[in-house]
């Protein structure tokens, strides 16, 4: 079915909007969720409940003065957060937020997905590099390192899943998810293997807790945006949270069926009626936005639960355990597809 231009636009200034709002409420999640984990209050002062102290952080952004060092690399210092924020606001395009609700829905969508979340290491390298600071070189060398060793495991349990669909589309691999009884045909049922090995890598390439070496306050200051102030360091803010949160619409959409809803089959039994309608999209909708908020919390769960890796530990995760370990589930899934279709 063609989609007007004029409707894509719209749906794509949704969607941006839709991204920029979710950052700062998760701001606010991982602040107050933090707080009760820690046995205190959080924010509580600025608008009910303290739900507006993102936006204050915001508008103190703004008024912050921006910074450059001296013998930085002006241009590159400040490119570095636009592309960051650029990659990290055009992988949404690709997600499915319902059936016939996405931006762009070709044949080969995961692996533009692919593409555009390694292309944000540069981002990372690049503000590292041309800060001209120890701190932030050391950030942006480190984050290279951790993309490198982590993105491979993380495209083999993307081949899994590949092979298990027959397609690189994200909207065929979401369909065929509901081939199987109730939830029974997701990803994570089928291939719980490769679902662990991206949630693990996911991590990495988010640079969340444990993986935050890139940043690691304790040790680098800050890492890569060590010499960033004012709304430079706010657009690197800005890139993470929208990073975590479309990190948690892929895990969901790739192995646990997206905007499926559990049961659907024997719901448009009992509803006929309901299918093709605006209420059953608005359905797919919200239950894929009840998985992505479980997986935004798990991120926050482990956050501030797990204390950083070192980094022979990070190094020795990714190459000694996930890689081999990711080679050998894509090499068992594409036998099985091959042996056993019907399974699949």
């Amino acid at each position: 079915m063609d989609v007007p231009l004029w409707l894509l636009a719209i749906i794509a200034f949704a969607v941006l909007n839709f991204m920029l709002v979710s950052a700062s409420v998760l701001v606010y999640a991982e602040r107050k969720v933090s707080a009760y984990m820690q046995n205190r209050p959080g924010p509580n002062r600025v608008g009910p409940a303290g739900f507006l102290q993102p936006f204050a952080d915001v508008f103190k952004l703004l008024f912050k003065e921006d910074i450059e060092p001296e013998a930085s690399s002006k241009f590159i210092h400040s490119l570095a957060p636009v592309l960051m924020v650029v990659i990290a606001m055009t992988v949404p395009a690709m997600i499915p937020f319902a059936r016939g609700f996405v931006i762009v829905d070709n044949s080969v969508t995961v692996l533009i997905i692919l593409a555009l979340t390694s292309v944000s290491v540069y981002g990372v390298t690049l503000a590292g590099w041309s800060s001209n600071s120890k701190y932030s070189l050391l950030g942006g060398l480190r984050s290279s390192a951790q993309m490198i060793s982590y993105e491979l495991s993380m495209g083999l349990a993307v081949v899994s899943v590949v092979l298990i669909a027959g397609s690189l589309s994200v909207v065929d691999i979401v369909e065929n998810q509901a081939s199987g009884a109730a939830i029974l045909g997701w990803n994570a049922f089928r291939n719980p293997v490769g679902a662990l090995i991206f949630i693990i890598t996911a991590f990495a390439e988010t640079n969340r807790a444990p993986f935050d070496l890139p940043e690691a306050e304790q040790e680098l200051v800050g890492g890569y945006h060590t010499e960033y102030s004012g709304m430079k360091f706010g657009m690197f803010f800005l890139a993470e949270y929208v990073n975590w949160f479309v990190a948690s619409f892929v895990i969901a959409t790739l192995f646990f069926g997206g905007y499926l809803i559990p049961f659907e089959p024997q719901l448009l039994a009992a509803f006929p009626g309901l299918e093709g309608t605006f209420w059953l999209g608005l359905l797919q909708f919200l239950s894929l936005m009840v998985k992505v908020s479980f997986f935004v919390f798990v991120f926050l769960w482990v956050r501030w639960t797990l204390p950083r890796f070192k980094y022979n530990q990070l190094m020795q995760i990714g190459w000694k355990y996930l890689l081999p370990i990711a080679l050998v589930n894509a090499l068992v899934i594409a036998l099985g597809v091959a042996l056993f279709k019907a399974i699949f």
